[in-house]
């Protein structure tokens, strides 16, 4: 399997070169060259894996076993999940009225990133020790993301972690969680800004090519096709739950509801519906609704600003994934993506080319969500099922309670929960409900903190080179 970017003009790379890399050196984002399609007696077979299995068999598709031969594979994938307190790894929790909560927060951190970046970090870990290397791994986070990627590589010698948050925009927990891990290779700075802002830094270091080659510097957010491989498991894991047989053809389809921020975790559903997996993908998000102004209206612009929302780790404008999905969706055509992106990175603003936009609506439904919808969709789930939701699944769930109020679709449906209630109490309050507060989360709040801050006046790029250049000089006393 080789990997290719979605501008189309940087070399293919293997599995290897596409874990190590940020974005591509033409700006894209690495693709697999092909994307394998499963027949019917394949989904019977894979129906009755656990969600462990799963990741296997994904896996082993897109990395070759010439890189990591699948005994090795299927250990690294066992050791990702140690961690995770389900046996299950994740829950599907049926509730009153249809409604289907898919759980993906059982790991350390209590957010389903944690899912894809265990299984990152083990094969990082990997080649490192094959290859006797070393990474700086640069990561931007609007609350999960950060956490679940220091969690996956905290403490070990052959990589340092570099993570900006923004300052009071995630929920304290998620805040803690990347502020309380005092390991020599954990760097974290809260910066004095939003979501947008800080990944701009982080593009310029990597628009560095020398830069990037002196220090290895990768990414672990969404850039990172592992991250979005993993999390094609998903998809599959939550058909084989809710479809209502595997004994019919052609197949019944599930829609899978989907709360979108960056766009990886649904770049992964529209992989798993390429493959052959029959779903119908809903990306539902808060109210940064650039990704349904764009399925809807082929609007893909920038609003004036990022609008603070209960569910903070989707307060993001630019969704770089998206950009996958138009690859896919446009024939591969890296030319046409290059110029699209080009434009909308340049201006700010995008209008779909019709036939582009035609295909992104037949493929996605999509609906925004205000944070009035969020408290009454988790007040509405407490009341009929004593079901604590986070604000992130609360967006799915608002959606499913709306298609019962208009009577729409039988077919059955999945709410993907990204995260649990515990990380965000303020948001449980709001909705007039009681947080549960696992012991583990409540410790958070007598640990040490440790960060750095980037305020308003500091120039955020340099502060991170002269960081990066001075913990590799110290690691090379």
């Amino acid at each position: 399997m080789r990997y290719i970017s979605t501008r189309g003009e940087a070399g293919s790379v293997d599995f290897e070169g596409a874990l190590f890399s940020g974005y591509a050196p033409d700006g894209g984002l690495y693709m697999p060259k092909e994307i394998p399609t499963l027949d019917y007696h394949t989904l019977r077979t894979w129906s009755t894996f656990s969600y462990p299995e799963l990741v296997k068999e994904l896996s082993s598709l897109f990395i070759s076993s010439e890189l990591i031969p699948r005994k090795e594979l299927n250990d690294l994938i066992d050791r990702a999940f140690r961690r995770f307190r389900h046996k299950n790894i994740v829950h599907l929790a049926r509730l009153k009225n249809g409604l289907n909560v898919l759980e993906l927060w059982h790991g350390v951190t209590y957010a389903f990133k944690d899912l894809s970046l265990s299984c990152t970090g083990q094969f990082l870990q990997y080649f490192l020790k094959k290859r006797k290397k070393h990474v700086t791994i640069l990561v931007g986070t609007s609350g999960d993301t950060g956490s679940a990627a220091i969690e996956s590589v905290r403490g070990e010698s052959s990589m340092d972690i570099f993570v900006l948050l923004p300052k009071d925009l995630c929920s304290q927990i998620q805040e803690l969680q990347m502020t309380t891990v005092i390991e020599e290779n954990v760097h974290v700075f809260t910066a004095l800004g939003n979501s947008d802002e800080i990944d701009e830094p982080i593009k310029e270091l990597f628009a560095d090519a020398d830069f990037v080659r002196q220090h290895n510097l990768m990414s672990l957010n969404s850039i990172n096709w592992s991250r979005v491989m993993v999390q094609i498991a998903h998809y599959f894991y939550a058909y084989f739950q809710c479809t209502p047989s595997m004994d019919v053809t052609p197949l019944p389809t599930v829609e899978i509801v989907v709360p979108t921020g960056a766009g990886g975790n649904v770049t992964g559903g529209y992989i798993a519906q390429k493959m052959g997996l029959p779903i119908q993908l809903v990306a539902v998000v808060n109210k940064n609704d650039i990704i349904h102004r764009a399925i809807q209206h082929g609007d893909f612009s920038l609003s004036e600003s990022v609008k603070p929302t209960l569910a903070s780790a989707m307060d993001i404008q630019a969704p770089y994934n998206v950009e996958r999905i138009l690859w896919l969706l446009s024939d591969c055509d890296g030319s046409l993506i290059k110029t699209l992106m080009e434009q909308f990175y340049m201006s700010r603003s995008l209008t779909l080319p019709e036939e582009l936009h035609r295909k992104l609506s037949d493929i996605l439904r999509s609906c925004s969500v205000s944070d009035e919808d969020i408290v009454q969709a988790m007040r509405r789930c407490w009341e009929e099922n004593s079901y604590l939701l986070c604000p992130h699944s609360a967006v799915a769930v608002h959606y499913h309670y709306r298609q019962l109020k208009c009577h729409l679709s039988s077919r059955p449906r999945c709410c993907l929960a990204p995260a649990s209630a515990a990380k965000f109490q303020d948001a449980v309050l709001r909705a007039k409900l009681v947080p549960e507060v696992p012991p583990e989360i409540q410790a958070l709040k007598a640990m040490e903190t440790r960060s750095t801050t980037l305020t308003r006046e500091d120039d955020w790029a340099k502060t991170l080179r002269d960081r990066i250049e001075a913990v590799a000089k110290h690691r090379q006393t």
